[in-house]
């Protein structure tokens, strides 16, 4: 018998939370890709979580009451994200969701939520569209795309002094707002978009478009998306002999952008949300917790963000007594001093936080300029 009860102890930690399912626990559930093209981006916020989790832990925020991260698998796909969703709202002890990473799966996934009241932070979706549902369970700590099209427009005009542009978007919620942002700005300040072009996920041969942007002499590629599409770009333009410098948001701003890119990259800019992790003394603690945990894992772009999203949602539980009536509340009238400074929301449930930070790839490495 005793055997029998340990078998169905192990089966049902890994099928359905363990053993000690029944056990209190303030339950936040994360939904990133954790499998896909952009999984380094989702497993980086994972790990964000668990630093958070487990600190929270370690100081018995809420006694003897344990908090859990539940993290689900949205692959980046609008659809599962949307499945993703209902599984969570319909689990009465999830007290708030940390997610999603891209907007395509935060826009139709917000709502759900909102069927709940159930409260969502998003560490980086940034399409303005997001918070201007009118829906009050959805925040985000990070700038949205109209902020950063605009800084990279007026910095390419002011800094790097192009006039002639090309433009590539990825065809999402993420990518083509950014690059719509981007093209609006430049139009106002008298830049040139000699293209503006569209590709689809996935595809990995981009040559024939970049052949064709060739012959309109682009000083600089512009390019909404992700690092997978972006490193690709980059990398098959500079073999093709275009050899401009390539610009997008942080969605290239990993790792992973250099290593598939290689040398290609070398010289290309990123922008980047929130005051840059050099800059702050308070993010010190995190990357040094973060390089003892682990060894060897490179960051990426938003583990600080989800790091700080955790964090404020529990600051928020914490003063809303766990009562699920409250949280939305306690997240908008929350003033939240952390490593990315003094986070806020405006009535939409935009950060009130707006640093933009600009980076170049020098040496294998993103560089922080300004």
């Amino acid at each position: 018998m005793k055997k029998i009860i340990t078998m169905v102890c192990v089966l049902a930690w890994f099928g359905l939370g363990g053993c000690a399912q029944d056990k209190p626990a303030v339950k936040l559930a994360l939904v990133v890709p954790l499998t896909g093209d952009v999984a380094a981006m989702g497993q980086g916020m994972k790990r964000g979580m668990e630093i958070a989790v487990e600190e929270a832990n370690a100081a018995k925020l809420f006694g003897d009451t344990p908090v859990e991260m539940v993290p689900f698998d949205d692959r980046a796909d609008p659809k599962e994200a949307v499945s993703a969703a209902n599984r969570i709202i319909s689990d009465k002890r999830i007290l708030g969701v940390i997610g999603h990473l891209n907007s395509g799966c935060s826009i139709p996934s917000s709502s759900i939520y909102a069927k709940r009241n159930l409260v969502m932070i998003s560490p980086a979706s940034t399409n303005p569209k997001l918070t201007l549902q009118g829906l009050k369970n959805v925040f985000r700590v990070c700038p949205t795309d109209d902020l950063q099209g605009y800084f990279a427009a007026d910095y390419a005009a002011k800094v790097l002094k192009v006039s002639r542009i090309a433009v590539i978007h990825d065809k999402t919620a993420y990518g083509q707002g950014l690059a719509e942002s981007f093209k609006k700005h430049a139009a106002e300040i008298k830049l040139t978009v000699v293209s503006y072009d569209g590709i689809d996920l996935g595809d990995k041969d981009f040559k024939a478009l970049l052949t064709t942007i060739k012959t309109k002499s682009p000083q600089l590629i512009y390019f909404g998306g992700m690092y997978t599409e972006g490193g690709l770009l980059t990398k098959q333009a500079k073999e093709l002999g275009l050899t401009v410098p390539h610009f997008s948001g942080e969605g290239i701003y990993s790792p992973e952008y250099i290593k598939i890119a290689g040398k290609a990259s070398e010289g290309d800019y990123a922008t980047m949300m929130g005051v840059a992790l050099e800059k702050l003394p308070e993010a010190k603690a995190f990357v040094e917790k973060f390089k003892l945990k682990y060894p060897g894992v490179d960051m990426q772009s938003y583990d600080t963000y989800t790091y700080e999203a955790t964090n404020l949602l529990l600051a928020a539980i914490f003063q809303a007594k766990q009562d699920p009536s409250q949280i939305v509340g306690k997240v908008a009238g929350m003033k939240y001093d952390g490593i990315l400074g003094q986070t806020s929301f405006d009535a939409n449930g935009d950060t009130l936080n707006k640093t933009i930070c600009i980076y170049q790839v020098k040496d294998g490495k993103f560089k922080y300029l300004e």
